[in-house]
């Protein structure tokens, strides 16, 4: 019998490998406005965040007024290469197993509804998702809202959903809904912060995290 009934994905750095991408885009963002570039450490902290909240955190120092002009220099980065992305090798083996396994599959990212769209589309993942929520739609991770809304939805508590990501704020979002959370190493933030927060496991890889879900899902 299976342990949850809802396993909900994070997008980028989980199933999309795209943390070294919009990390590349943020520092892009900064110089187009004449700005110094976040470091790399601090740009893959925001992975996961909403945009604004994101691009607040990397560059702290900004006039209020000017982070439009930085989200439109962003997206327009991200948007003219979001074609080069790809699935981590073995993500959808995975995903398309789960769902034949009768798994409720769900998607909480930072991207907002358009881009998400367009990867679910470009993926083909799209048709194994039963529903997905996004930092323009919710209150931005570590609040749980999405994770709320997704339970709602399939009227699925906290003991029955698994929330899987790549980043502290991910983790952080879980243990804010009541629910069990597993980390993955592959992404945008380091091993230690993850393990930091206590995830149920951490996994290298999608081969691993599959082998994990396959044992204890």
């Amino acid at each position: 019998m299976s342990r949850y009934e809802l396993i909900v994905f994070d997008w980028d750095g989980t199933l999309m490998d795209s943390a070294g991408m919009i990390v590349e885009c943020v520092r892009a963002a900064a110089c187009d406005l004449g700005l110094s570039p976040p470091s790399e450490e601090r740009a893959r902290h925001i992975i996961g965040l909403g945009l604004v909240d994101a691009l607040r955190y990397a560059l702290p120092d900004l006039e209020a007024e000017r982070y439009e002009d930085l989200v439109e220099r962003y997206r327009h980065h991200y948007l003219s290469r979001d074609h080069e992305l790809t699935l981590f090798a073995g993500a959808e083996d995975l995903i398309r197993r789960l769902a034949e396994l009768g798994y409720r599959l769900g998607v909480a990212t930072g991207k907002s509804r358009r881009g998400l769209d367009r990867a679910l589309a470009a993926s083909g993942l799209d048709a194994y998702f039963h529903a997905t929520r996004c930092a323009d739609e919710c209150q931005s991770k570590p609040h749980p809202q999405m994770l709320e809304e997704l339970m709602a939805e399939f009227a699925v508590g906290p003991a029955q959903t698994l929330m899987i990501g790549d980043t502290t704020h991910d983790l952080l979002m879980a243990k804010n809904a009541g629910v069990d959370a597993v980390a993955v190493s592959y992404g945008a933030h380091p091993r230690e912060a993850l393990e930091a927060v206590a995830p149920l496991y951490c996994a290298d890889s999608i081969p691993a995290l599959s082998e994990w879900l396959a044992r204890h899902a």
